[in-house]
């Protein structure tokens, strides 16, 4: 079974003004990160506006990233649905070459009970021939993922994690203290990372780790070996241009970070739209704050 541990990042897929897929964007971003304090690659998640984005164009953007990437660092990818027996019949047909490992979010927009949600991942890690991560994030699904059916999952062979984006550390604390020996668990939130490896988590899957990935590596690295001060320093340097990028929905703000430092377009599609110039504003200020370099 695959371990991952540190920092993994939700990479963007990087558009032109055109709103095409942004290639050479993309391969900076890629380089960019695997140059730097990034464990792992997620692929096609939804900072990646892979609901935006067509079969052809995500099955494009995983092998330009893998075929980039050339087994440098473990790749992740995200294959979710709410149709439980779309997303089966997906997977069995799926070329995982150079992939690791299935980020799966919890079925959105049905609601299903905990009971449809333990039989949902249990068929889909059955017929997947990579392990499984899951994905408990309530405020995109409509439903939480609660600590027992976590737990009841985490006993399947072929579930080795969760990226946990609830926002309640009581209910993460309950995984922690009762997951099986070898099962994952990561935060979902960049700003609860640090509370959470406090509290025995494995890393983090991050959105801001797409633009400053050495400061935010730093801290994860620090707090996994328990260098909590340093961490904790860190920690309190990044919450302002956390909290930022998320004022106007992701991935607007991450990139308009990364447009501000050269790394792609600050384009998104829609129903998304660009930062304002307020929030641009606001990143400025951070980013001068932390000392990065502007473009």
């Amino acid at each position: 079974m695959i371990s991952l541990n540190g920092l993994g990042v939700a990479m963007v897929t990087p558009f032109n003004k055109n709103g095409a897929v942004d290639y050479p964007a993309l391969q900076r971003n890629t380089e960019h990160l695997i140059n730097s304090d990034v464990d792992f690659l997620v692929v096609l998640g939804t900072t990646a506006e892979t609901p935006t984005l067509s079969f052809e164009e995500q099955r494009s953007v995983l092998d330009f990233i893998v075929e980039l990437n050339n087994k440098r660092l473990p790749v992740v990818v995200g294959l979710s649905s709410n149709n439980t027996k779309s997303l089966c019949e997906r997977i069995s047909e799926f070329d995982f070459k150079g992939v690791d490992a299935i980020l799966s979010a919890s079925p959105h927009y049905n609601k299903p009970s905990q009971r449809g949600i333990i039989e949902h991942f249990t068929k889909v890690a059955d017929v997947s021939p990579k392990p499984i991560l899951l994905y408990n994030v309530p405020s995109r699904t409509g439903s939480n993922m609660k600590a027992s059916t976590t737990l009841e999952l985490a006993k399947h062979k072929n579930i080795f994690a969760i990226k946990e984006a609830s926002g309640d550390l009581g209910q993460v604390d309950k995984i922690l203290k009762s997951k099986p020996e070898g099962f994952q668990v990561f935060s979902g939130d960049d700003a609860l990372t640090l509370a959470m490896i406090s509290s025995g988590a494995d890393g983090v899957i991050s959105v801001i780790g797409n633009a400053l990935p050495k400061r935010f590596g730093s801290m994860v690295n620090q707090a996994l070996f328990g260098q909590i001060i340093e961490s904790r320093e860190m920690h309190h340097k990044l919450c302002p241009i956390i909290d930022k990028i998320f004022e106007e929905g992701n991935p607007t703000g991450i990139k308009a970070v990364m447009d501000i430092i050269g790394l792609c377009e600050d384009s998104v599609r829609l129903p998304l739209v660009p930062a304002t110039k307020q929030l641009r504003d606001k990143l400025y200020s951070c980013l001068a704050d932390l000392d990065v370099e502007i473009a």
